[in-house]
């Protein structure tokens, strides 16, 4: 399966506390709800596709935890395009401390966590999807695990907050696939990485 990263940031890279003032206050964040506001048909109707063409999904736990208390928790999920496709297919959470998940068809990654999801990609299928879950992609960057990168940016700066990619960390070429903006200025980039950056002399 090809392996796809989905994430919202802002436009300094920030991905803590996208969806509501609560949903992540670790580190003192005081302003989460920042791209609910931004959040258009547009950009809705592209998420909407993007879930309805995966085979199965991959969280980290705080991310999972989020989508259970959520969209795991409503009474009709055919509503949504989004919740019609995380209640249909297979979700897997890498997490060394969850042992009970509750949402329907999850499966608890533990123990050689990069092994682990070099077996899915090797299963049969067409595309194992990671929302959000910034230390997980992180990883999955540094052992060269992603194939493709959707990344929807919000014009504004949140000035605070966990960015997507830390001060250092590896470099790595990005191929430009996709590109369009919608009418509230959310530009959605779908990249390949594309080994080394070249620099100049």
């Amino acid at each position: 399966m090809k392996l796809t990263t989905v994430t919202n940031v802002s436009v300094d890279g920030v991905m803590q506390g996208l969806g509501g003032a609560d949903e992540d206050r670790r580190g003192g964040f005081e302003r989460g709800g920042w791209a609910l506001p931004l959040f258009d048909d547009e950009a809705e109707t592209f998420l909407g596709e993007v879930y309805q063409r995966t085979d199965a999904f991959l969280f980290g736990r705080r991310t999972y935890e989020i989508f259970a208390g959520s969209w795991g928790a409503m009474e009709d999920p055919s509503s949504s395009p989004i919740a019609a496709a995380l209640h249909a297919r297979p979700k897997y959470v890498v997490s060394t401390t969850l042992t009970d998940p509750g949402w329907a068809d999850t499966t608890v990654l533990s123990g050689d966590v990069t092994a682990a999801i070099a077996d899915l990609k090797a299963e049969p299928g067409g595309e194992l999807q990671v929302h959000g879950s910034g230390s997980l992609v992180r990883r999955l960057f540094d052992h060269h695990l992603v194939d493709e990168i959707i990344l929807l940016t919000y014009p504004v700066v949140v000035g605070q907050g966990t960015r997507l990619f830390p001060a250092t960390g590896p470099d790595t070429a990005l191929d430009l696939v996709d590109s369009r903006a919608t009418s509230k200025g959310v530009t959605i980039q779908v990249y390949r990485p594309g080994g080394h950056p070249q620099y100049a002399a």
